[in-house]
């Protein structure tokens, strides 16, 4: 199937960016809003403590489960938000290349940002996405 949403680079903004500026999705797509992606296992469990590269692998994981659930797939993501516990930029580097390596090609659009805390004990990092498909 071919994927609703249809990537926007600029050519009037810096090429060195590692993700489409912009996204768009067709009137007749189906959006899908996912909560943020933790780190979790099946049952429960912080996985990868203190290690942000696997927590962020982690997350791609279950958000790619959820998106099976919708039936989506990774290309079909409009765009993410990926938070970092920290405010060392080499931890969200870390957990960026992950996450830029699940994407491959398609390079969604993406907010990388550090915060003082997440959600679950010993969490540090967390991904939200927004997915589109066709009816």
């Amino acid at each position: 199937m071919v994927s609703a949403v249809t990537l926007i680079r600029s050519t009037a903004l810096s090429d060195t960016v590692q993700y489409a500026y912009a996204a768009a999705v067709p009137a007749d797509a189906r959006l899908i809003f996912f909560a943020g992606s933790c780190p979790l296992d099946i049952a429960g469990a912080t996985v990868g403590e203190g290690n942000y590269a696997r927590q962020a692998e982690q997350c791609i994981k279950n958000m790619i489960a959820a998106l099976h659930e919708a039936g989506a797939t990774i290309e079909d993501i409009v765009c993410t938000r990926v938070l970092v516990a920290s405010t060392d930029r080499k931890d969200l580097v870390s957990a960026w290349e992950v996450v830029r390596q699940a994407f491959g090609v398609h390079d969604a659009p993406s907010t990388l940002l550090g915060v003082t805390v997440l959600g679950y004990e010993n969490q540090l990092v967390e991904i939200e996405a927004v997915a589109a498909v066709r009816n």
